[in-house]
């Protein structure tokens, strides 16, 4: 098995529907329902299970995200690129299209004086992996990582970037235990959600704080865990019957004419709603066809695999600083009066909040975040991201990464994987 740089796997024959991000090679391929998607996955497992090597997958109303990598080594390899061929032939006798330029995956960034003290706070308020000394990862792969890097000097003013951490209600409790075992101290507490802040200050909010915010009434929806998303995880003893899930819970999306998130991972499905979803009318009926479904297979819920992740940024004038993250981040404004949200189209990246903030906080934020595009449009959007009031900070490693800020100073690397100085064959 021979391990590949991103751009090796880039330049591989049959690869040209993927592209290298910061941790494995994404693909997205647009289809007409859920339905249309699961049959796409059907194949996709049939090819995995042949090669004994699994993808993570996410399937969406109008697309099936893929993800490629190699765990065991850490990295891309050849049985990467031999899977991403097979994927890409099984969905062009399907007639679906890949869409290269819909992929991107976001990265939290915390800069820090003593990376040690700060890692074992936001393990526990993720309840996130340690995938290295400087790096924790959500054990499916479904949040964004944390990357840690070293600071100079302090910053003690507070952020205007702060993380939403959404938890099982009765595991609140001891994260809460544990982050403040770990250095934290509750900054604000009301009845929904409690302010933790880590050593340095960074904060996280925790919720929710009692069992009626984070529960569905209905007793055939008791699977179920409401945070700031209603979602569901199901551990599975095979990925093919994860995938028999998957294909259940896809026609019962379809029938109620209600979108959902179904990621499949070797070790279990997660059914999840999206920031707010379960608001809607029909939303609990179908999460207790989809509890029904899940039992129907043997399968008993885990409330532990959920977890809910949204980004918190403060601002003087919320609409020129939003207006530079629609356009960095590729998002679109939540259509509801009243919110300042920004969402991934694709619901593939967590959501983004902008909140009204009193009076200016004149120092570097110790968190940015970390956006990984296809090289080849890279350029791209940081002519967008600027052309929407944003400005360059620095370019020295361009085309690397660029680092931008919004109009009010709040920063976001825009960076790529594959070597840009290698030409593409």
């Amino acid at each position: 098995m021979t391990i590949l740089t991103p751009q090796q796997f880039e330049d591989a024959g049959g690869t040209g529907d993927w592209r290298a991000l910061n941790a494995g090679a994404d693909a997205w391929f647009a289809t007409s329902s859920h339905r249309a998607g699961a049959g796409l996955v059907r194949r996709v497992a049939e090819l995995a299970e042949a090669a004994g090597h699994h993808p993570d997958v996410d399937l969406r109303r109008d697309g099936v995200h893929l993800r490629l990598f190699s765990h065991d080594v850490a990295a891309l390899t050849e049985r990467d690129v031999a899977l991403a061929r097979g994927i890409s032939a099984a969905a062009a006798e399907l007639g679906l299209r890949a869409d290269p330029t819909a992929v991107q995956r976001l990265q939290v960034a915390i800069d820090a004086t003593d990376t040690a003290a700060l890692v074992p706070f936001w393990q526990a308020a993720l309840r996130f992996d340690r995938d290295a000394d400087d790096v924790l990862a959500d054990p499916l792969g479904r949040q964004p990582r944390l990357w840690f890097q070293a600071m100079d000097a302090p910053r003690p003013l507070r952020n205007r970037l702060h993380l939403d951490a959404g938890t099982p209600w009765e595991l609140v409790p001891g994260t809460t235990e544990a982050l403040l075992a770990a250095g934290g101290r509750i900054t604000y507490e009301n009845q929904w959600w409690r302010t933790v802040a880590d050593a340095e200050g960074n904060e996280a909010d925790v919720f929710p704080l009692a069992a009626e915010h984070g529960t569905f009434a209905d007793p055939g929806a008791s699977d179920w865990r409401t945070m700031l998303t209603a979602a569901v995880h199901y551990p599975t003893r095979s990925f093919v019957q994860g995938v028999e899930l998957l294909e259940a819970v896809a026609g019962l999306a379809d029938d109620a004419g209600l979108p959902l998130m179904v990621d499949l991972r070797y070790r279990g499905v997660t059914v999840d709603g999206g920031k707010d979803q379960h608001e809607a009318e029909g939303f609990v009926a179908l999460a207790r066809a989809v509890q029904s479904a899940a039992r129907g297979l043997g399968l008993t819920a885990d409330p532990a695999g959920v977890r809910d992740v949204q980004l918190g940024i403060d601002a003087l004038d919320i609409e020129p600083v939003k207006d530079f993250w629609r356009a960095a981040l590729g998002y679109v404004d939540d259509p509801r009066p009243g919110l300042h949200d920004l969402y991934d189209p694709r619901r593939l990246n967590p959501p983004v909040f902008f909140q009204q903030m009193d009076a200016p906080r004149a120092q570097r934020n110790r968190i940015h975040l970390d956006l990984f595009v296809p090289a080849d449009q890279a350029q791209a959007r940081v002519a967008a991201a600027v052309a929407a009031g944003g400005h360059v900070v620095s370019d020295a490693e361009a085309p690397s990464w660029w680092t931008l800020a919004d109009p009010e100073g709040n920063e976001l690397d825009i960076a790529v994987a594959p070597d840009p100085a290698k030409t593409r064959s």
